[in-house]
């Protein structure tokens, strides 16, 4: 099939839109069935990862509308195809920071329910509204009632930090706890969000729904993996291939560093694309950062404000399920909201110790979170990190040293005194540590960054181009030349001994008077 007749579903997250629409599919309808087979459910996956869809999806099979999944895995798995009422809820398009916008949403949904089921008397509160609805939707389709929601969250999203939080969580805190209630009157209740917040603060008023957030076998029920994305876009890569002149395993290649490396659970051989950003590069042709340029969320952006993210601490660690599984508004940590978002995910399991490893997933999330982190912490204005060490780049490809210490002396020099001052640098040395380690992280976005270690240590940056290997060694408050004596004595440039590309051996010595580089050494 050719590329000008596919049909890539960009926005589309109707699953009636996607099959009638002749859109690419990629079919997880037996996932969907056996999820159907549970009773309450609530799954967490970042945005824009097809967790509408999914719940468009199951809306379409619990009404039974079998004709959409004619062809479909689940054709041949469900045999009845019984028609449930379903109410479905929809959180995506409210702005929640209103203080009516939930009260009244949440009534109109109710008024629209009460009409289509003829219903004439209406309880006080939503609550036992919502009950009536689900006890008359069963009465009168003689089935039980499917309740779909999606993006519970986002009511409290849109306010965390603010006075309005905590009614919005007590709000919708009464409003599932209907749940318990009519239970006895539910088939199937599924919610999706992107965060699942302490069940203490939301979930405490109904039966607890099965977190399957974490479970192994929906690792794959959102998202695209590596079998999918060769199976289904053969063609797509090889088009790609063309395009950018190198073979369809190069284009494999580009695309798993860019968008792969989600993973759900302890199962690491599930491979998990981000699904937003593989069906942007096929339609454009391109391998851009579309998930990272689509917008960080305003909800995590304040929440970094507020905790002053420190990555060094924070990224690359292990740590038990319960420190990142739930998001506790009281506490001080924003790492549960940072694996949840998908800035982080689980790169590695310790069974012994049931200790998960946590970095970024890809090239996109660790470019775009790392410069957004750069512009907090240095106080720069939006993009300017990012441009430093595009132009870094392109001077260490051409070996312009001059302009690589004039480059970092700079930039050093234009950090504004007020980030000094921060309480993260009231030890400087603490300060010039976590600096170079963001300039890393910087450069490992754009450059081949190389963290070579032999037995007696590891420089602080070693960068190899097509044409050279530069390796770099920073002192604070001492010298150049020490640093380029550490590099002889710690013999850094011992692997690269039958390598043919020149290696440059600088030393940098940084004075924290000027704050700045006060030397700047070459070997020969």
């Amino acid at each position: 099939m050719e590329n000008s007749i596919i049909r890539y579903p960009i926005g589309v997250q109707t699953f009636e839109e996607m099959i009638n629409g002749k859109y690419v599919y990629v079919d997880k309808t037996d996932l969907v069935y056996d999820l159907a087979s549970r009773h309450i459910c609530f799954l967490s996956r970042p945005r824009r990862f097809g967790k509408s869809l999914l719940i468009s999806t199951l809306d379409a099979y619990f009404s039974g509308e079998k004709e959409l999944f004619k062809g479909l895995k689940i054709e041949d798995l469900e045999k009845d195809w019984t028609e449930y009422p379903v109410l479905r809820i929809d959180f995506a398009d409210g702005d929640f920071s209103d203080p009516d916008e939930l009260q009244n949403k949440l009534e109109n949904m109710l008024r629209i329910w009460e009409k289509k089921y003829n219903i004439n008397y209406i309880p006080k509160t939503l609550s036992d509204r919502f009950k009536n609805v689900i006890e008359t939707a069963e009465q009168k389709a003689k089935h039980k009632v499917v309740v779909l929601i999606d993006e519970y969250d986002k009511p409290m999203l849109d306010v965390l930090g603010t006075e309005l939080e905590e009614k919005n969580r007590n709000t919708l805190k009464g409003f599932y706890g209907t749940f318990k209630s009519a239970d006895a009157h539910l088939r199937f209740v599924f919610l999706t969000g992107v965060t699942k917040f302490s069940q203490v603060s939301v979930f405490s008023g109904f039966n607890q729904p099965k977190d399957i957030s974490m479970d192994s076998r929906y690792d794959a029920i959102c998202g695209i993996t590596e079998d999918e994305l060769y199976s289904y876009f053969a063609n797509p890569i090889k088009e790609l291939a063309d395009k950018m002149e190198c073979t369809a395993q190069e284009v494999k290649n580009i695309l798993k560093k860019q968008y792969d490396g989600y993973h759900f659970s302890e199962n690491l051989k599930t491979d998990i694309y981000n699904p937003f950003s593989i069906l942007n590069a096929f339609d454009s042709m391109k391998t851009e950062d579309y998930w990272y340029e689509s917008g960080t969320p305003t909800y995590l952006e304040k929440l970094m404000e507020g905790h002053k993210v420190n990555m060094q601490k924070l990224i690359g660690r292990s740590y038990e399920r319960k420190y990142f599984i739930d998001y506790r508004a009281d506490k001080e940590d924003p790492l549960a909201m940072l694996y949840q978002s998908g800035y982080l995910t689980i790169k590695g399991y310790d069974k012994e110790y049931n200790e998960y490893f946590l970095d970024f997933p890809n090239n996109e999330v660790r470019k775009g979170f790392v410069t957004l982190t750069a512009n907090s912490f240095f106080g720069k204005t939006e993009e300017q990190p990012d441009n430093w060490i595009k132009n870094l780049d392109r001077m260490l490809k051409r070996c312009n040293l001059d302009g690589v210490r004039d480059a970092f002396t700079s930039f050093l020099a234009s950090i504004p005194y007020e980030a000094n001052k921060d309480e993260r640098a009231k030890d400087f040395e603490t300060h010039f540590s976590y600096t170079f380690y963001i300039i890393n992280r910087l450069l490992g976005c754009y450059t081949t960054l190389i963290e070579k270690q032999n037995s007696k240590g590891r420089a602080d940056i070693i960068i190899e181009t097509d044409n050279d290997i530069f390796i770099f060694e920073f002192k604070l408050d001492g010298s150049a030349k020490e640093a380029l004596m550490q590099i002889e004595q710690q013999q850094y440039s011992v692997p690269y001994l039958n390598d043919k590309r020149p290696v440059h051996k600088i030393g940098v010595n940084i004075s924290s008077e000027s704050r700045t580089v006060d030397e700047w050494l070459v070997a020969e």
